[in-house]
């Protein structure tokens, strides 16, 4: 708090030279002097509450109180810190024979008290402290200095993102590649929330890199030849919106030549594949459950059509939806009569009907109307090709009348009752794909059926050194795997020959694997089972062509 301004500059000699004095006096301290002295400002006040500054400056008497332990506590507004002065300029308890350096210091440094010059170069508080050590470090900045961010910038550093719905073929070719070294990283992410604030998964994958150079290098791996595999990653590790631009998990595919990743539309175990192929059976799932389902919506005021599959919904644009009852029925009155208007804003044809009173429809025939103008719609824009279920969201009134008016042949059974109007969309795709979760685990409950129905016979397995090499030789029909099995060896398909090994250690690649993407690659429905319930509780089953 501002207290006094002595008009009058004090003027004092120090070591010969003038200088004026800025004062800041603790409370309940007598500041009042003769000829515009300050009277206790060098002897009440102790060294730290006072600061020199040139002559020409108005002295500033400032108050300060003290805490419990005596210290006197600075003017609220600045930065505390043992009494210390905040302000750029000239050093408190300054010596003579360095005022004269501190001069010409603080006028090349300094523009005024609160503000440094624009020569100087100030470091960023969160900058890089541990640069120059053996870690991963930020990439250069390209030429024209923008940031690797956008999708396509990160293509043009010679990274690939392949899409979620990967088919066949990128799976095939991600299946099929072999290499000195392949690095396969299985990664969680998140799309908002403190993990992105705080760079949670970025960090992560510095982490998981990092565990595999290091691996690398214990096996003999030269730096040179990984110095190109490790800048793939160094672009996305720094890469702050490619972070913030993420799903629900990462997959990424290094090797020489070949830097590829999958933003992937569920979670995923974190883990680091080091091999001479990628690991590519968490894939499975994008391959395998490609079924899809409508959710249609449904209140008075308005009909939304959705289009949901295992992953996400998204709403279909239906050209010529009725924007709800009032778009159907329209009310006027003329002569004294009641006219109501059925619209034809769908596919339906519109009339007029003339009555006195009685020629009204009741609030139920008016929602009849307009459901009628609903399915009309939705048969003749989008679900007269279709044979995807139809789930049905809303009040209860609702749901019976328009089941009884469409032509769909698909409705699901299930339903999403209330009022869905203001429900986001988000929340509205939770709860439905919790009620049709049976319908995506039909096929897998169907291949677990067939499984043990020829359990009697040749055809089936549980035998990992039957399956294995079934799967190489295209005789896999069915192929149930248990979630998170391992299995670890190799084989030689020239020889036909299968060397199961206890551990990673003793070398060789996942045989579940190589299993899963051999029957994939010919063919074969494969499943991902818990472990509760496949059939024999081991880490295959299969159902065999031949």
């Amino acid at each position: 708090m501002l207290l006094h301004l002595i008009q009058t500059p004090c003027v004092f000699q120090q070591q010969g030279k003038p200088v004026a004095l800025r004062v800041m006096i603790p409370q309940n301290e007598d500041i009042r002097g003769n000829n515009n002295s300050v009277r206790c400002g060098l002897h009440a006040s102790p060294p730290e509450v006072w600061s020199l500054l040139p002559v020409g400056s108005t002295p500033i008497v400032q108050i300060m109180g003290k805490d419990r332990d005596g210290r006197f506590i600075p003017q609220k507004g600045k930065p505390s810190g043992n009494g210390r002065e905040s302000e750029l300029g000239l050093r408190p308890n300054l010596e003579g024979t360095t005022y004269e350096q501190d001069r010409k210091i603080t006028e090349k440094y300094t523009e005024s008290d609160e503000k440094t010059a624009a020569n100087v170069r100030v470091l960023h508080p969160n900058r890089n402290v541990h640069k120059g050590e053996e870690d991963l470090t930020a990439p250069e900045p390209r030429a024209n200095g923008e940031p690797t961010s956008a999708p396509g910038k990160i293509a043009a550093q010679g990274i690939t993102e392949l899409p979620a719905n990967i088919d066949r073929e990128q799976f095939a070719a991600l299946a099929r590649h072999r290499a000195k070294w392949s690095i396969t990283i299985y990664l969680p992410t998140h799309r908002r929330g403190m993990e992105v604030n705080e760079q949670l998964d970025s960090i992560a994958l510095k982490q998981l890199i990092r565990q595999a150079e290091l691996s690398l290098i214990s096996q003999g791996a030269p730096r040179e030849e990984l110095r190109p595999l490790m800048e793939c990653a160094r672009i996305m590790v720094h890469d702050d919106a490619f972070w913030r631009n993420q799903r629900e998990g990462l997959a990424i595919f290094l090797a020489p030549g070949n830097c590829q990743f999958i933003r992937l539309p569920f979670t995923v175990k974190e883990e680091c594949y080091i091999n001479h192929s990628f690991y590519v059976s968490p894939l499975l799932p994008l391959l395998t459950t490609q079924e899809k389902f409508f959710l249609l919506a449904l209140s008075k005021h308005k009909a939304t059509l959705y289009e949901a599959d295992a992953w996400g919904m998204q709403e279909v644009e239906v050209p010529g939806m009725p924007r709800g009852v009032e778009d159907v029925v329209h009310f006027e009155e003329k002569d004294d009569q009641k006219l109501f208007r059925t619209s034809s804003s769908g596919a339906g044809q519109g009339a007029n009907y003339h009555g006195i009173g009685a020629g009204k429809p009741d609030n139920k025939a008016n929602i009849s109307m307009y459901l009628d103008e609903v399915d009309e719609t939705l048969w003749k824009e989008i679900l007269n090709t279709s044979n995807q279920p139809l789930l049905l969201a809303g009040v209860e009134y609702i749901l019976p009348l328009f089941r009884q008016r469409t032509k769909y042949r698909y409705m699901s059974e299930q339903a999403l009752t209330g009022n869905m109007e203001h429900t986001p969309v988000q929340e509205l795709y939770s709860n439905a794909r919790q009620v049709m979760e049976p319908y995506f685990l039909e096929k897998r409950d169907k291949a677990i059926e067939r499984f043990s129905n020829n359990l009697g016979n040749n055809l089936s397995s549980r035998e990992p050194a039957d399956i294995i090499p079934a799967c190489y030789y295209a005789r896999t029909e069915v192929l149930l795997v248990s979630e998170g099995a391992r299995l670890w060896g190799t084989f030689s398909e020239q020889d036909n020959i299968l060397r199961l090994h206890d551990s990673e250690a003793d070398g060789g690649e996942c045989m579940v694997n190589a299993a899963v993407t051999q029957a994939l690659l010919h063919g074969a429905e494969v499943h991902y089972v818990p472990p509760d319930n496949m059939p024999g509780n081991g880490p295959l089953a299969a159902l065999m062509r031949y």
